[in-house]
């Protein structure tokens, strides 16, 4: 069997809907059964540390347009061809002016600013108590994409303590070129040239949606949400994932699509292994531009399934595991006034996994599991092109 992804080994799963929901941890799959002990003994004399990565997000409104030109300035969310590429920071910067205005009236709208640090600290510090409940004592840093604290100040601070073994868990349960990818690039690019982080030994967690800890805290939330509905068994589950380009799954070869469809099918297959056999649908959110992204859109589904006479639906986030504006903006405000305009009539969320004990449980799982397979490392490739090697 093979093991989680390090440095050295990232190569992009492809679909297999057959592995368990237990074990998958990174790029390949591994046992879990009677590793434990070992791990424990394994990190005795280290110095260990956890990466949480995540995107970030303005704290202030004033913080907004920074952070929107950080976001499009990223290759891998605004992909212009190689003959353009030089074009990608003003282009960045025009886009973020357009559209600051807009966006500083959403985030007005939640409380003047993104609660994503905040939240993501809170996981850290659950986390880092997870793991002391499980004899491992660790540093657990949060390191942002487009805003502070950057991955860059992480892995400074990373140097400064002295960590002899590192776990980087991107909090993206499904792997895609434009969250976990971007992240890892930036993780490959600050390693590369020095000296003690070449020798620092990794283990990347690229992907974790199958895991049993998460599905079954996914599945939690979803049938305390149900219960509150006056007729539980007619409601929609309404998925609603964060899309990509098409361009993305079709011509780079991500992996997201599969990954969420798989994730999705995992959950109603718990659920439905606890006697809940609701309907459910899966649709993508958060188009950005004039591309086509991964379809359905969530907006034209809330309005189809309104016409189709369904009175009651459950929105569950299911690419986002801590509240932001993706979740209490554009689902609790924009999605639920069309869905109640579209004629359904009994609206709910499910939340984000936030700390939920058992979520929080799974990750230090992971983390622990994927700790024997840390190696020093060089360099770090996630490229589509490679994800049929053996």
């Amino acid at each position: 069997m093979g093991a989680p992804s390090s440095l050295t080994a990232g190569l992009i799963p492809k679909r297999n809907l057959n592995l368990q929901a237990n074990s998958a941890v990174g790029v390949c799959i591994f046992g879990g059964n009677g590793v434990e002990k070992s791990h424990h003994t394994l990190a005795a004399n280290q110095k260990l540390g956890v990466l949480l990565l995540n995107t970030g997000g303005p704290e202030t409104l004033n913080d907004v347009q920074p952070f929107l030109c950080n976001l499009f300035s990223d290759p891998d969310v605004i992909r212009l061809p190689r003959l353009f590429q030089f074009l990608q920071r003003p282009l960045a910067k025009l886009v973020s002016v357009f559209l600051a205005p807009r966006t500083k009236e959403r985030y007005a709208a939640i409380g003047g600013g993104s609660p994503l640090r905040r939240l993501t600290d809170e996981q850290a510090d659950v986390l880092r108590m997870a793991l002391e409940g499980k004899n491992l004592q660790a540093d657990v840093y949060v390191g942002m994409r487009y805003w502070y604290p950057f991955v860059e100040e992480a892995v400074e601070q990373i140097k400064r303590d002295r960590i002899t073994k590192l776990v980087v868990l991107p909090l993206f349960p499904q792997f895609s070129i434009s969250t976990t990818g971007s992240s890892i690039r930036v993780f490959r690019q600050i390693f590369e040239g020095d000296a003690y982080l070449s020798r620092l030994p990794v283990s990347v967690i690229l992907s974790w949606y199958q895991r049993k800890g998460y599905i079954r805290s996914m599945a939690d939330l979803i049938e305390i949400e149900l219960a509150k509905f006056a007729r539980p068994e007619e409601v929609m589950i309404f998925f609603s994932a964060h899309g990509v380009p098409i361009s993305y799954v079709e011509d780079a070869g991500d992996p997201y699509k599969d990954q969420m469809e798989e994730c999705v099918y995992l959950i109603m297959q718990e659920l439905k292994a606890r006697g809940i056999a609701n309907y459910h649908t899966l649709a993508y959110q958060s188009r950005v531009g004039p591309l086509q992204w991964l379809k359905p859109y969530t907006a034209e589904v809330l309005v189809e399934l309104g016409r189709n006479g369904v009175k009651s639906l459950l929105a569950v986030p299911i690419s986002f595991v801590s509240e932001h504006i993706e979740t209490l903006e554009e689902i609790d405000m924009g999605y639920k006034d069309l869905a109640l305009g579209s004629g359904i009539e009994n609206w709910r969320r499910v939340p984000a996994l936030g700390c939920t004990p058992s979520f929080i449980q799974d990750l230090a799982g992971a983390v622990v599991e994927a700790l024997p397979y840390a190696k020093p490392q060089l360099t770090l490739r996630v490229t589509a092109e490679e994800s049929d090697r053996p």
